[in-house]
């Protein structure tokens, strides 16, 4: 990874600008997990860094107060990702709660429009750097990021490289939280399904064909030139 795209915001470990990845440029898009545990003086290097808008993937029941105030001028926008209520969601919940590669596949195809709703909102933000995140910032916000890399002409191994820095990045707050080796649980429910993560995620890229994907999902053409702008100029 550009050492560039390192972010060092006080109380977040899994900050990275995905700048230098594909096309995308430095200070377009940054993934996190949720901000909440950011000091005042996160807040302030996230500002300083240029950031705008903070997209929320989360549901509404998983939101929480932060712990230090946002800036007056950055502003969120809640867009869940979950689609709580379908059989999809109660499906999935029970094969890998939706916190594995194993089910991006079959949301993209059945569920693609709360992440074309991700996607459209990151084209039509205001001017300013964008960061998207849910809870952990890595299956969501992966799904979302694998999306994005994918548009920008990321190879694969970039991606995959992308989604597995959130478990080292997270792997002290998962341990204080008694969780444990959590890429090591995904990797074995992932073999009683006859994959891996590297896999996984290829398979998900792979059947992704660039823009169609987007248009023939319901993201407007005029959107499409937008996202593209934001992400490469």
């Amino acid at each position: 990874m550009n050492p560039e795209s390192e972010l060092d915001w006080e109380g977040c470990l899994n900050v990275r600008d995905l700048g230098g990845l594909g096309g995308i440029r430095l200070g377009a898009l940054v993934r996190m997990e949720a901000p909440t545990r950011l000091t005042a003086a996160g807040w302030a290097a996230a500002w300083e860094y240029g950031v705008r808008t903070v997209i929320d993937l989360r549901n509404s029941d998983e939101i929480s107060p932060d712990d230090s105030p946002r800036p007056a001028g950055i502003n969120t926008v809640e867009v869940p990702q979950d689609p709580i209520g379908t059989p999809f969601h109660e499906y999935w919940t029970k094969i890998d709660n939706l916190s594995s590669p194993l089910y991006f596949p079959a949301m993209l195809t059945t569920h693609p429009e709360p992440l074309i709703a991700a996607v459209r909102t990151i084209a039509r933000a205001e001017p300013g750097c964008i960061v998207f995140h849910c809870a952990g910032g890595k299956d969501r916000t992966g799904l979302l990021a694998l999306v994005l890399l994918a548009l920008a002409g990321a190879t694969p191994e970039e991606i995959i490289a992308d989604y597995l820095l959130t478990y080292e990045r997270m792997e002290v707050r998962y341990a204080a939280m008694g969780a444990g080796d959590q890429l090591g649980k995904v990797e074995r429910l992932l073999e009683q399904h006859d994959t891996n993560v590297q896999e996984s995620l290829t398979a998900t890229i792979a059947s992704l064909t660039m823009p169609a994907f987007l248009l023939e999902n319901g993201l407007a053409a005029a959107d499409l030139a937008l996202l593209l702008d934001r992400l490469t100029k």
